[in-house]
């Protein structure tokens, strides 16, 4: 993982360079070619993923969809494994994520937002899967990511309904369950829609997870499992955030038909078409915990490991971290210096601001706050799929003197927090991690270093 030399300055360029190192051993860990060749055999006429086995018959052919950030990089170490068992299919990844395939199709497309590329990638991935008979295999890769990248809406709701909803359901701090029950209900794939028209092909799901606890009816949106959601669940998380009056009037409609019974409801567990189907989570944020631990002990830090499923606005959760952080410096229970704090998680940010970042940025700038004046202390706020909302970033560094060095340059860090406007506070700081896509994402990270001071200044 590499980054820009410009952000190691200043008094913390050491504590700088260590979580630069613990982020890059965590994406390390994460990366999507290991987790299939960890997980994906082929053993004569079979097929084993994870504790799966799957029987190739000798006629059948091997079709490929995948959905995700991560998904070319999954397909990449996939067409090595398999190579010519491989009839075709496609992947659909984010713009800049893509890598050079030769047996499957890859499209890139719009992410957050789902756009016409989008569209088309998701058409031919659903003529790949209906096209499937009995003998066939279907191997679905799936990332963090795969909502957004697979969209294709139900009979009556254009793509641009569907992307007005889904950025409503964003900026009012939706989590990713209640966004994802809306757009399983919106969807001919989500849902478990994928595997209803792959049916009667087996189906086999590979899933590196981008979210907390691994749902498999959530990863993505879970276009090849049961979905345990209703019309009535996604009315409710529209509601929750006062949101019915202003969805497009397709989208209210069909949500509303589909509420009252008179559209089809997605898959439920126990339907036929889930009867040759499986779904195998080949990594997650675990993974890059681990990983992270490992490179900080390396390192010399004593380590204070966090939750690793938290949630919650990222101003709020950053706040917190930044005061753990202060309390660890200031208040005698530090333990052992230096020391490494971990967390991991993935939060949301409720825009009511014109500005620009994402949640790792207002994460960090947050917990600037707590940090002021502290001397040898660094909050490091990482997504580790390399992009922190619309920005080119992956997030931002504070430490005890991004608040001083703010101010000497006219900037007011509450009013860019008030605006969800971090991206620029933090640029003009020099303190924004930018890596470009790193090929993976199971969540955002959250390193905390504490060097050998015992006093603040």
């Amino acid at each position: 993982m590499r980054v820009d030399v410009r952000l190691f300055h200043g008094e913390t360029a050491g504590l700088r360079r260590h979580a630069m190192q613990i982020l890059s051993a965590a994406v390390d860990a994460a990366d999507p070619a290991a987790a299939i060749d960890r997980a994906l055999r082929r053993d004569g006429h079979r097929l084993r993923a994870g504790g799966q086995s799957v029987a190739l018959a000798p006629c059948g052919r091997v079709f490929v969809i995948g959905a995700g950030k991560a998904s070319a990089r999954m397909a990449a170490a996939v067409e090595a494994l398999l190579g010519d068992l491989i009839a075709g299919g496609i992947v659909v990844t984010k713009y800049g994520h893509g890598v050079p395939l030769s047996r499957i199709a890859m499209v890139e497309a719009g992410h957050p937002l789902p756009d016409a590329a989008g569209l088309a990638g998701a058409r031919r991935a659903a003529e790949v899967a209906a096209s499937a008979g009995p003998d066939d295999l279907v191997l679905v890769l799936l990332s963090g990511g795969g909502s957004a990248l697979l969209p294709l809406p139900v009979e009556g709701v254009t793509l641009e309904e569907k992307g007005e909803a889904t950025d409503l359901l964003l900026r009012a701090g939706a989590t990713i369950t209640e966004l994802n029950a809306v757009r399983k209900h919106l969807s001919r794939v989500k849902g478990g829609g994928l595997a209803r028209l792959a049916a009667p092909a087996a189906v086999v799901a590979l899933v590196l997870s981008d979210v907390l606890h691994n749902p498999l009816d959530v990863i993505a949106s879970g276009p090849t499992v049961p979905d345990p959601t209703t019309f009535g669940d996604a009315l409710a998380a529209v509601d929750r955030y006062g949101l019915r009056d202003r969805l497009p009037g397709a989208v209210r409609a069909h949500l509303e038909r589909g509420a009252a019974g008179r559209a089809a409801e997605t898959p439920k567990p126990g339907d036929p078409v889930f009867a040759r189907t499986s779904a195998v989570v080949i990594g997650d944020i675990t993974v890059a915990m681990a990983a992270a631990v490992e490179r900080a002990q390396a390192l010399g830090y004593a380590m204070r490991l966090e939750a690793t499923d938290v949630e919650g606005e990222a101003r709020v959760v950053g706040q917190r971290f930044g005061a753990l952080l202060r309390d660890l410096r200031i208040g005698g229970g530090g333990g052992a210096l230096p020391a490494c704090v971990l967390m991991g998680g993935e939060t949301t940010v409720t825009v009511r601001g014109a500005g620009r970042g994402g949640r790792n940025q207002e994460f960090a700038l947050a917990a600037a706050g707590p940090l002021d004046g502290l001397p040898q202390v660094l909050v490091a706020a990482f997504g580790t799929d390399g992009t922190d909302g619309p920005t080119d970033a992956a997030g931002a560094v504070a430490d005890g003197t991004t608040l001083e060095r703010a101010r000497a340059r006219g900037l007011d860090a509450a009013a860019a927090l008030a605006a969800n406007d971090a991206y620029p506070f933090f640029a003009a700081l020099g303190d924004l991690i930018v890596t470009g896509p790193t090929g993976t994402n199971v969540n955002d990270l959250w390193v905390g270093l504490l060097g050998a001071v015992t006093a603040p200044r």
